[in-house]
């Protein structure tokens, strides 16, 4: 399994994991809520379930980012190999290895560290369609891109 496969599955089970988590959550507030209502009366009960609602909402609002990013991800053809850069390549500059997929946290794998990048962030948005020896410049930083898979 190459690297770009490994880093493609191990984002995806990152985001499976907080897609569970969330649905987790969610229910867990739907239970408090009913149980609540069972006992419950008046302004501290109406004041406790609209709290409960407002951190619902927030959750969900989460969860649907986090949908849409493994959407994005589940989008890619790990095995396709660019030329330029594009959604799915990993990218190998001078300083760091890039994963154009989804805005996703660091991750480590064989020993190296991956970041992956949103095609729609400002750096992103640079290295689109760059290929391998170019050079770019970004916040004062200067990059060579030496592998694209």
């Amino acid at each position: 399994m190459t690297i770009k496969q490994k880093a493609y599955n191990q984002y995806l089970e990152y985001l499976n994991d907080r897609i569970q988590n969330y649905r987790a959550m969610i229910l867990d507030l739907a239970e408090d809520a009913q149980n609540d209502a069972k006992g419950s009366a008046g302004d501290k009960h109406e004041t406790a379930l609209s709290m409960m609602h407002i951190e619902q909402e927030k959750l969900n609002y989460k969860l649907k980012e986090v949908l849409e990013q493994k959407q994005i991800l589940e989008s890619i053809d790990v095995d396709k190999v660019n030329k330029k850069i594009g959604i799915g390549s990993l990218i190998q500059t001078n300083t760091f290895l890039f994963y154009m997929s989804t805005a996703l946290p660091k991750i480590t794998i064989d020993g190296k560290d991956i970041v992956a990048l949103s095609p729609s962030s400002p750096l992103g948005n640079i290295m689109l369609g760059k290929e391998i020896n170019e050079e770019f410049e970004f916040n004062g930083m200067k990059y060579k891109i030496s592998s694209i898979e």
